[in-house]
């Protein structure tokens, strides 16, 4: 299968990480575009990379079965351009979701640990926890990145998800942040500002994996 992709490698990079896109915006959307830029700041070589429906201008997302053999494929197509480089995959919303199925299916090749920003723990206003399920079949290193207001991912479900999952998940939230980690301008910080604090974080636990 082939799929359609961006990678970023900077100069002494350490690891590489396999960056898929939410739901509504893809590879190229200016915040995809700026979680690349700020990994690669950080030595972190990120693949980005375009599901079949986001090709076709479609608003409908993809069957699952066609989402997670479009993560195999971009994790395999990362490890035959970095072979040697320890790879993490996951991504936004949605393609951090696809991710994380097809892993639960069958372990992706050479992924030492799934990173997720802002995963899609329910519908916004229909909190629950039926979407993360398939977590518990997954045995690699989990990191969640969520804003405290995410409205997908209400946060006292999203603690007991990650409790239960065990040491290997970890759970890093963000003062005053959203779904798209934007932030108040009561805040005194800017969304700039916050997606550093995330990046920095993302690539603190991918030092953890090495």
């Amino acid at each position: 299968m082939s799929v359609p992709g961006l990678l970023l490698v900077p100069a002494a990079a350490r690891a590489c990480y396999v960056l898929a896109h939410g739901a509504g915006a893809g590879m190229d959307h200016p915040s995809m575009r700026a979680v690349a830029a700020g990994l690669a700041d950080l030595g972190v070589a990120p693949l980005r990379y375009q599901c079949p429906y986001m090709e076709r201008d479609s608003r409908r997302p993809d069957p699952p079965p066609l989402c997670h053999a479009t993560v195999r494929a971009a994790v395999a197509a990362a490890a035959r351009a970095l072979p040697a480089l320890p790879l993490v995959a996951g991504g936004r919303s949605f393609g951090g979701r696809m991710t994380s199925q097809a892993q639960a299916l069958e372990p992706l090749a050479g992924v030492r640990g799934l990173a997720f920003l802002g995963f899609p723990l329910h519908p916004a206003g229909e909190p629950g926890d039926t979407r993360a399920r398939h977590l518990s079949e997954i045995a690699i290193p989990l990191l969640f990145l969520q804003g405290a207001r995410d409205a997908l991912a209400e946060r006292s479900l999203m603690e007991a998800v990650v409790a239960r999952l065990g040491g290997h998940a970890t759970l890093s939230l963000v003062d005053g942040a959203d779904h798209s980690f934007h932030v108040p301008v009561r805040s005194g910080r800017t969304n700039a500002q916050v997606l550093e604090e995330v990046l920095g974080r993302l690539a603190a636990w991918i030092d953890t994996l090495r």
